[in-house]
């Protein structure tokens, strides 16, 4: 080898040596732009406290809310704090006001009708807190709504039934439908939907229509006499998974399992698809309560991040449902109740 290309091997390898301990100082920091980026996330977040007051923490989707809203904050080092009102109206009132006073920077709710928190949410965005409101939204619309269209859902639900039960199936066109809390947008948008499915088969017709607020027993009770009075009902509609577990329970108990096609929307947790695979429910319309705590926290970062302040901005984050039956009521699409 001569002098020329053994000076030129040196001054390779030395630039190897070079190249790999720069790139081997410059993996301990990461690339410049990450580092940033990361440090403006943890300004905007780190240390914020997130409020969470449902209508009653047991029910499984305020459980699922919960545990994923907890999870991602603790990861996020955002303070979580939880109000159980436990269906108590009053209490969630005064929930509601006690946490504005404590100046949380979101206050994620559920409203158990459209007029109950409404003008404590408004003050809760005058004081600078953000509000997302979520599944039902009050008749005042905070800095972001998180949940399912319920106009979507009801005519999802209504245009099934009508291809079951209408014109062409020879079947009686009766359905039955037992709503939650009948202030509640769940409830008034959802029939909405529903009413708008049906006004396109006039065969169908609607024998009974009441409040069942959200009461596995008192849907069973209103069911009975419904069953009754109408023998040959094609499909029963009810707006909870829970509560149409009721309903479900007298139809059974009647004899017309097999006949009326039982219909029921909600979480999606394995409570729902128990009833699905006992049979009690034939189509059930999922809104992914795991998806829905997701978009909670997803949307809480967005506020927490911008440069609005609260009450600028009006944003909606709309999960999609999904039909479940007996083909696909599995682990894959119902989550575990995880009080953890």
């Amino acid at each position: 080898m001569t002098l020329g290309k053994i000076k030129m091997s040196v001054a390779t390898a030395i630039a190897t040596v070079l190249l790999v301990s720069g790139a081997s100082a410059q993996d301990t920091k990461g690339t410049k732009a990450s580092a940033e980026l990361k440090a403006d996330y943890d300004g905007s977040v780190v240390g914020k406290r997130i409020a969470y007051l449902p209508i009653m923490y047991g029910s499984p989707l305020a459980l699922e809310w919960g545990r994923v809203l907890q999870r991602e904050a603790e990861h996020r080092g955002i303070i979580y704090e939880l109000r159980d009102p436990n269906s108590n109206v009053d209490a969630q009132l005064q929930a509601l006001k006690a946490l504005i006073d404590s100046q949380p920077d979101v206050i994620v709710v559920q409203n158990p009708s459209v007029t109950l928190l409404m003008r404590d949410l408004k003050r809760a965005e005058e004081q600078g807190i953000h509000v997302i409101q979520v599944n039902m939204a009050s008749n005042y619309r905070s800095d972001a709504f998180v949940g399912v269209d319920w106009r979507e859902i009801g005519r999802m639900i209504g245009e099934d039934v009508v291809k079951e039960c209408g014109a062409g199936s020879g079947k009686s066109g009766k359905v039955a439908v037992v709503q939650g809390e009948i202030t509640a947008a769940g409830s008034i948008d959802q029939m909405a939907g529903i009413n708008a499915a049906f006004a396109e088969d006039p065969s169908i017709e609607i024998v009974s229509n009441q409040a069942g607020n959200w009461l596995a027993d008192t849907a069973k009770n209103l069911t009975d006499v419904v069953i009754q009075q109408h023998p040959d009902l094609c499909a029963h509609i009810g707006f909870w998974g829970l509560m149409q577990s009721g309903a479900a329970q007298a139809i059974r108990n009647a004899g017309k399992i097999d006949d009326v096609i039982v219909y029921a929307s909600g979480a999606g947790s394995v409570l729902d698809c128990d009833q699905i695979n006992q049979g009690n429910f034939d189509k059930y319309l999922s809104y992914t309560g795991t998806v829905q705590g997701h978009a909670l926290f997803n949307a809480a970062l967005s506020l927490l991040q911008g440069d609005d302040e609260p009450g600028e901005i009006k944003r909606a984050y709309y999960t999609r449902p999904v039909w479940l039956d007996a083909s696909n009521a599995d682990a894959k699409n119902c989550f575990p109740l995880d009080e953890n």
